[in-house]
């Protein structure tokens, strides 16, 4: 019996992969030809993972410290501080585009 499995590239959900390789650890390496970028199946180290990422931005969002996120995710609290700095590089955190598609509107104060 023959199983197979379609692989979708993480960053842009494409099917056109190409085999590239194996990592130090083992696990197999794969190129997505539509967006250029390289990925792994599965992370053996949590702060590679997507969710984890994820989870940095809405614990600093809901004021916890770098050491108690770290603490929390299982991950080095370097790791979570160079995380946030990439991350205000790309979209800072408290951001007036973020706060216009919350309140619809800059600032917090009501003019009326």
């Amino acid at each position: 019996m023959v199983h197979y499995q379609i692989i979708h590239c993480p960053h842009c959900e494409g099917t056109d992969l190409h085999k590239n390789g194996k990592s130090l650890n083992g696990t197999q390496r794969w190129f997505c030809k539509e967006c250029k970028k390289y990925f792994r199946l599965a992370y053996r180290y949590k702060a590679c993972q997507r969710e984890t990422k994820e989870k940095i931005i809405e614990m600093t969002l809901n004021s916890s410290g770098v050491r108690d996120i770290g603490r929390v995710l299982g991950i080095s609290k370097n790791t979570v501080t160079s995380e946030l700095k990439k991350n205000s590089k790309n979209e800072p955190l408290l951001s007036d585009q973020r706060r216009i598609r919350q309140d619809g509107r800059i600032g917090s104060r009501d003019p009326a």
